[in-house]
């Protein structure tokens, strides 16, 4: 479950995820944080066709039991890595 990081500590490893597909699997609505994960630090990347910057890779849904808004308030994202 997400939680608040250990104080003056920007960045924590987040465990391994396993992405399973499942058909006709309905998506939760409560308890979760679709947290954006991007490939680089910077956030940014050009827009692509579709309007997604060339950066973001996903959202995944982490579990939490806090409102989406303070994760949201706190910048919470996903990197795949911390170098450019």
């Amino acid at each position: 479950m997400l939680d608040d990081s250990d104080p003056k500590k920007l960045f924590v490893d987040m465990p391994m995820l396993w992405f399973k597909a499942v058909e006709d699997r309905v998506a939760p609505t409560t308890g979760i944080y679709l947290m954006p994960i991007y490939k680089v630090l910077s956030r940014s990347g050009t827009l692509s066709t579709t309007g997604h910057s060339t950066n973001f890779v996903m959202k995944c849904e982490v579990p939490s039991d806090r409102d989406p808004a303070h994760w949201i308030k706190a910048g919470v994202a996903g990197f795949l890595a911390l170098r450019d």
